[in-house]
């Protein structure tokens, strides 16, 4: 009977929990304007998202960038979340930047960076 009951309540939790979700919005840009050769910083900021499980990844050519620095989890009063992670670059003619997400078990998503030339 305990072990039923015990199955009834982590169900209920599971799907309180489900029921909350908020899919990511996802903003993908470049401190300067996007020039190729000129040194820059890549920006992907992750907001209104919960639950909070979610992973961050700048990618240069399907590759993580390393050095990226991420700010601390940060929510609204609604228990919505936003983080921003970031990376110096340097933009070359061909290169492919991309911010790739995955938020909980709702998949990966990647958002593309486009420069200004």
């Amino acid at each position: 009977m305990k072990a039923v009951l015990c199955l009834a309540v982590i169900a209920a939790v599971y799907c309180a929990v489900e029921a909350k979700y908020s899919a990511a919005k996802t903003q993908v840009y470049s401190r300067n304007p996007g020039k190729y050769g000129e040194a820059n910083v890549l920006i992907c900021h992750v907001s209104d998202f919960h639950p909070p499980d979610i992973t961050i990844r700048l990618l240069k050519n399907g590759v993580e960038i390393p050095e990226a620095k991420q700010t601390d989890l940060v929510f609204n009063q609604d228990w919505h979340f936003h983080l921003t992670k970031h990376v110096a670059f340097t933009p070359k003619e061909g290169e492919n930047y991309v911010c790739e997400v995955t938020h909980g078990t709702h998949g990966t998503r990647t958002f593309g960076w486009e420069s200004n030339m």
